[in-house]
Protein backbone atom coordinates (compact mmCIF):
# COMPACT_ATOMS: atom_id res chain seq x y z
CA UNK A 1 0.00 0.00 0.00
CA UNK A 2 1.40 3.62 -0.92
CA UNK A 3 1.49 5.67 2.02
CA UNK A 4 -1.16 7.82 1.32
CA UNK A 5 -4.48 7.08 -0.70
CA UNK A 6 -6.81 9.90 -0.92
CA UNK A 7 -10.62 9.98 -2.39
CA UNK A 8 -13.77 12.03 -2.65
CA UNK A 9 -17.09 10.85 -2.90
CA UNK A 10 -19.22 11.55 -6.11
CA UNK A 11 -21.67 14.57 -5.22
CA UNK A 12 -24.98 12.17 -4.62
CA UNK A 13 -27.53 12.74 -2.48
CA UNK A 14 -27.54 9.63 0.92
CA UNK A 15 -29.70 11.22 3.60
CA UNK A 16 -29.62 8.72 5.56
CA UNK A 17 -25.76 8.10 5.51
CA UNK A 18 -23.53 9.53 3.41
CA UNK A 19 -20.08 9.38 2.49
CA UNK A 20 -17.93 12.74 1.86
CA UNK A 21 -13.67 12.06 1.78
CA UNK A 22 -12.10 8.68 2.69
CA UNK A 23 -8.18 7.53 3.24
CA UNK A 24 -5.20 6.07 4.36
CA UNK A 25 -1.92 8.02 5.39
CA UNK A 26 1.34 6.41 6.99
CA UNK A 27 2.66 9.97 8.68
CA UNK A 28 5.91 10.87 8.89
CA UNK A 29 7.31 11.75 12.39
CA UNK A 30 5.40 14.52 14.46
CA UNK A 31 3.28 14.92 11.30
CA UNK A 32 0.16 17.33 12.45
CA UNK A 33 -2.69 18.64 10.94
CA UNK A 34 -4.89 21.21 12.25
CA UNK A 35 -5.30 23.26 14.33
CA UNK A 36 -9.02 23.05 11.17
CA UNK A 37 -12.71 22.73 11.95
CA UNK A 38 -14.71 19.67 9.60
CA UNK A 39 -17.97 20.27 8.30
CA UNK A 40 -18.70 16.21 9.05
CA UNK A 41 -17.98 13.34 11.04
CA UNK A 42 -14.20 12.22 10.76
CA UNK A 43 -13.16 8.89 11.84
CA UNK A 44 -9.68 7.86 12.04
CA UNK A 45 -8.64 4.06 12.92
CA UNK A 46 -4.80 3.86 13.69
CA UNK A 47 -3.59 0.92 12.13
CA UNK A 48 -0.05 1.07 13.98
CA UNK A 49 1.93 3.46 15.55
CA UNK A 50 0.59 6.35 18.06
CA UNK A 51 -0.23 9.95 17.97
CA UNK A 52 -2.02 12.25 19.92
CA UNK A 53 -5.81 14.44 19.85
CA UNK A 54 -6.24 17.75 20.82
CA UNK A 55 -9.38 18.97 21.88
CA UNK A 56 -11.60 21.09 23.88
CA UNK A 57 -14.50 19.37 25.51
CA UNK A 58 -18.01 20.51 26.12
CA UNK A 59 -17.09 22.58 28.52
CA UNK A 60 -14.08 24.91 26.59
CA UNK A 61 -11.35 22.93 28.37
CA UNK A 62 -8.48 21.21 26.30
CA UNK A 63 -7.95 17.81 26.28
CA UNK A 64 -4.99 16.09 24.68
CA UNK A 65 -5.97 11.89 24.39
CA UNK A 66 -3.15 9.46 23.53
CA UNK A 67 -4.13 6.80 20.95
CA UNK A 68 -2.48 3.85 19.72
CA UNK A 69 -3.16 0.98 17.38
CA UNK A 70 -5.97 -0.93 17.70
CA UNK A 71 -7.90 2.37 18.46
CA UNK A 72 -9.56 5.75 17.12
CA UNK A 73 -10.67 8.70 17.41
CA UNK A 74 -13.95 11.03 16.21
CA UNK A 75 -13.52 14.02 15.43
CA UNK A 76 -17.33 15.86 15.30
CA UNK A 77 -18.77 18.82 13.02
CA UNK A 78 -17.99 22.32 13.65
CA UNK A 79 -15.43 21.28 16.46
CA UNK A 80 -11.92 22.85 16.20
CA UNK A 81 -9.12 19.93 16.75
CA UNK A 82 -5.44 18.83 16.24
CA UNK A 83 -3.84 15.55 15.74
CA UNK A 84 0.01 14.81 15.38
CA UNK A 85 1.49 11.64 15.03
CA UNK A 86 4.01 10.78 17.68
CA UNK A 87 8.06 11.73 17.17
CA UNK A 88 9.52 8.39 17.52
CA UNK A 89 6.14 5.78 16.29
CA UNK A 90 4.18 7.80 14.30
CA UNK A 91 0.78 6.27 13.71
CA UNK A 92 -0.74 4.81 10.37
CA UNK A 93 -4.41 5.27 9.93
CA UNK A 94 -7.44 4.71 7.73
CA UNK A 95 -10.02 7.33 7.59
CA UNK A 96 -13.75 8.08 6.62
CA UNK A 97 -15.52 11.34 6.54
CA UNK A 98 -19.37 10.75 6.38
CA UNK A 99 -22.53 12.40 7.54
CA UNK A 100 -26.42 12.10 8.07
CA UNK A 101 -29.56 11.43 10.08
CA UNK A 102 -28.55 8.49 11.28
CA UNK A 103 -24.94 9.13 12.78
CA UNK A 104 -26.08 11.07 15.54
CA UNK A 105 -28.28 8.12 16.71
CA UNK A 106 -25.19 5.68 16.36
CA UNK A 107 -23.13 8.08 17.90
CA UNK A 108 -25.71 8.13 21.02
CA UNK A 109 -25.64 4.33 21.65
CA UNK A 110 -22.32 3.99 22.07
CA UNK A 111 -20.79 7.22 23.86
CA UNK A 112 -18.44 8.73 21.54
CA UNK A 113 -18.28 12.65 21.92
CA UNK A 114 -17.03 15.80 22.11
CA UNK A 115 -16.24 15.04 25.78
CA UNK A 116 -14.84 11.28 25.07
CA UNK A 117 -13.88 10.99 21.25
CA UNK A 118 -11.87 7.92 21.72
CA UNK A 119 -12.42 4.78 19.89
CA UNK A 120 -11.65 2.03 22.21
CA UNK A 121 -13.48 -1.87 21.47
CA UNK A 122 -14.79 -4.02 23.69
CA UNK A 123 -12.71 -6.32 22.23
CA UNK A 124 -9.66 -6.66 19.69
CA UNK A 125 -11.83 -9.03 16.99
CA UNK A 126 -14.50 -6.17 17.29
CA UNK A 127 -12.37 -3.49 16.27
CA UNK A 128 -10.58 -5.91 13.64
CA UNK A 129 -14.32 -5.84 11.49
CA UNK A 130 -14.41 -1.83 12.17
CA UNK A 131 -10.99 -2.16 9.97
CA UNK A 132 -11.92 -4.33 7.62
CA UNK A 133 -15.12 -2.46 6.52
CA UNK A 134 -13.02 0.59 6.32
CA UNK A 135 -10.17 -1.05 4.08
CA UNK A 136 -13.00 -2.11 1.87
CA UNK A 137 -14.13 1.25 1.25
CA UNK A 138 -11.03 2.35 0.08
CA UNK A 139 -9.63 -0.66 -1.56
CA UNK A 140 -12.90 -0.61 -3.94
CA UNK A 141 -13.01 3.41 -4.28
CA UNK A 142 -13.40 3.44 -7.93
CA UNK A 143 -17.30 1.16 -7.12
CA UNK A 144 -20.49 2.61 -7.55
CA UNK A 145 -21.22 4.82 -5.31
CA UNK A 146 -24.21 2.36 -3.78
CA UNK A 147 -21.79 -0.05 -3.29
CA UNK A 148 -19.85 2.08 -1.60
CA UNK A 149 -22.92 3.29 0.45
CA UNK A 150 -23.68 0.04 1.14
CA UNK A 151 -20.54 -0.76 3.50
CA UNK A 152 -20.72 2.41 4.82
CA UNK A 153 -23.82 1.21 6.56
CA UNK A 154 -21.58 -1.93 7.53
CA UNK A 155 -18.93 -0.22 9.05
CA UNK A 156 -21.47 2.00 11.29
CA UNK A 157 -22.88 -1.09 12.33
CA UNK A 158 -19.70 -2.41 13.12
CA UNK A 159 -18.80 0.59 14.74
CA UNK A 160 -21.64 0.54 17.05
CA UNK A 161 -21.50 -3.18 18.01
CA UNK A 162 -18.00 -3.08 18.47
CA UNK A 163 -18.06 -0.73 21.50
CA UNK A 164 -22.14 -1.07 22.40
CA UNK A 165 -22.47 -5.15 21.60
CA UNK A 166 -24.91 -6.18 19.39
CA UNK A 167 -27.76 -6.33 22.17
CA UNK A 168 -27.72 -2.25 21.43
CA UNK A 169 -28.89 -2.67 17.71
CA UNK A 170 -32.68 -4.28 16.85
CA UNK A 171 -31.68 -7.29 14.91
CA UNK A 172 -34.19 -6.06 12.27
CA UNK A 173 -31.12 -3.03 11.84
CA UNK A 174 -29.05 -5.81 11.06
CA UNK A 175 -30.62 -7.66 8.86
CA UNK A 176 -31.29 -4.25 6.79
CA UNK A 177 -27.80 -3.68 6.14
CA UNK A 178 -26.94 -6.79 5.06
CA UNK A 179 -29.76 -7.46 2.49
CA UNK A 180 -29.05 -3.83 1.66
CA UNK A 181 -25.17 -4.87 0.52
CA UNK A 182 -26.30 -7.87 -0.98
CA UNK A 183 -28.36 -6.03 -3.31
CA UNK A 184 -26.05 -3.25 -4.01
CA UNK A 185 -23.53 -6.15 -4.99
CA UNK A 186 -26.01 -7.67 -7.06
CA UNK A 187 -27.03 -3.97 -9.03
CA UNK A 188 -23.00 -3.30 -9.50
CA UNK A 189 -22.10 -6.85 -10.90
CA UNK A 190 -25.22 -8.99 -12.07
CA UNK A 191 -23.62 -8.83 -15.72
CA UNK A 192 -20.44 -11.15 -14.67
CA UNK A 193 -20.79 -14.30 -13.43
CA UNK A 194 -21.36 -14.05 -9.89
CA UNK A 195 -22.27 -16.76 -7.83
CA UNK A 196 -24.69 -16.64 -4.26
CA UNK A 197 -21.59 -17.65 -2.44
CA UNK A 198 -19.90 -14.47 -3.85
CA UNK A 199 -22.98 -12.59 -2.94
CA UNK A 200 -22.95 -14.10 0.62
CA UNK A 201 -19.26 -12.96 1.15
CA UNK A 202 -19.46 -9.61 -0.29
CA UNK A 203 -22.90 -9.39 2.71
CA UNK A 204 -20.33 -10.92 5.09
CA UNK A 205 -22.25 -13.69 5.65
CA UNK A 206 -22.64 -17.36 5.47
CA UNK A 207 -24.20 -18.80 2.53
CA UNK A 208 -27.12 -21.35 3.88
CA UNK A 209 -27.61 -18.49 6.76
CA UNK A 210 -27.32 -15.26 4.28
CA UNK A 211 -30.03 -17.51 1.49
CA UNK A 212 -32.70 -17.91 4.32
CA UNK A 213 -32.12 -14.02 5.29
CA UNK A 214 -32.32 -13.34 2.04
CA UNK A 215 -35.67 -15.20 1.50
CA UNK A 216 -37.30 -13.93 4.67
CA UNK A 217 -36.52 -10.20 4.02
CA UNK A 218 -37.56 -9.74 0.58
CA UNK A 219 -39.49 -12.78 -0.86
CA UNK A 220 -37.37 -14.64 -3.02
CA UNK A 221 -34.78 -16.47 -2.97
CA UNK A 222 -30.81 -14.78 -3.86
CA UNK A 223 -30.33 -16.91 -7.30
CA UNK A 224 -34.53 -15.74 -8.15
CA UNK A 225 -33.62 -12.30 -7.30
CA UNK A 226 -30.69 -11.97 -9.21
CA UNK A 227 -32.58 -13.81 -12.36
CA UNK A 228 -35.22 -11.16 -11.71
CA UNK A 229 -32.85 -8.30 -11.97
CA UNK A 230 -30.72 -9.71 -15.38
CA UNK A 231 -34.11 -10.26 -17.21
CA UNK A 232 -35.24 -6.80 -16.45
CA UNK A 233 -31.70 -5.51 -17.66
CA UNK A 234 -31.99 -7.29 -20.84
CA UNK A 235 -35.82 -6.42 -21.62
CA UNK A 236 -34.68 -2.79 -21.34
CA UNK A 237 -31.78 -3.35 -23.80
CA UNK A 238 -34.19 -5.34 -26.29
CA UNK A 239 -36.37 -2.59 -26.36
CA UNK A 240 -34.02 0.42 -26.44
CA UNK A 241 -30.74 -0.94 -28.83
CA UNK A 242 -30.24 -2.94 -31.33
CA UNK A 243 -27.76 -5.12 -29.89
CA UNK A 244 -27.78 -8.73 -31.13
CA UNK A 245 -29.36 -11.27 -28.73
CA UNK A 246 -25.76 -12.36 -27.56
CA UNK A 247 -24.98 -9.43 -26.95
CA UNK A 248 -27.51 -8.39 -24.67
CA UNK A 249 -27.30 -11.93 -23.19
CA UNK A 250 -23.33 -10.96 -22.36
CA UNK A 251 -24.71 -7.46 -21.07
CA UNK A 252 -26.48 -9.30 -18.26
CA UNK A 253 -24.05 -11.73 -17.25
CA UNK A 254 -24.70 -14.57 -19.74
CA UNK A 255 -21.98 -15.68 -21.73
CA UNK A 256 -23.38 -18.65 -23.52
CA UNK A 257 -27.10 -16.95 -26.21
CA UNK A 258 -28.52 -20.28 -25.32
CA UNK A 259 -28.20 -20.31 -21.73
CA UNK A 260 -29.56 -16.58 -21.94
CA UNK A 261 -32.40 -17.44 -24.40
CA UNK A 262 -33.80 -20.23 -22.35
CA UNK A 263 -33.80 -18.18 -19.24
CA UNK A 264 -35.48 -15.42 -20.63
CA UNK A 265 -38.17 -17.73 -22.34
CA UNK A 266 -38.56 -19.19 -18.46
CA UNK A 267 -39.54 -16.25 -17.41
CA UNK A 268 -41.14 -14.22 -20.16
CA UNK A 269 -43.01 -16.93 -21.74
CA UNK A 270 -41.71 -15.49 -25.18
CA UNK A 271 -37.75 -15.47 -26.90
CA UNK A 272 -35.54 -12.47 -26.72
CA UNK A 273 -36.53 -12.30 -30.61
CA UNK A 274 -40.17 -12.60 -30.04
CA UNK A 275 -40.20 -9.85 -27.20
CA UNK A 276 -37.48 -7.19 -29.52
CA UNK A 277 -40.58 -8.16 -32.30
CA UNK A 278 -43.67 -7.86 -30.02
CA UNK A 279 -42.37 -4.16 -28.81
Amino acid sequence: MSDYIFKVFPNQIFMDLGLYQFGYERCKPSHSFGPAVRNHYLFHYVLSGKGRLHSKNSVMEDRVYRIGAGQGFMIFPGHETLYAADSDNPWEYLWLEFDGLRVLEGMSMIGISIDDPVYRPLYKGYGETVRAEMQHIIDHRDASPLYLIGHLYLFLNALICSIAGTSSIPANKHRDFYIHEAIAYIKSNYDKDISIESIASASGLERSYFGKLFKKETGQSPQSFLITYRMIKAADLLNQTRLSIAEVGRLVGYDNQMHFSRAFKKYYGVSPLQWRNAQ
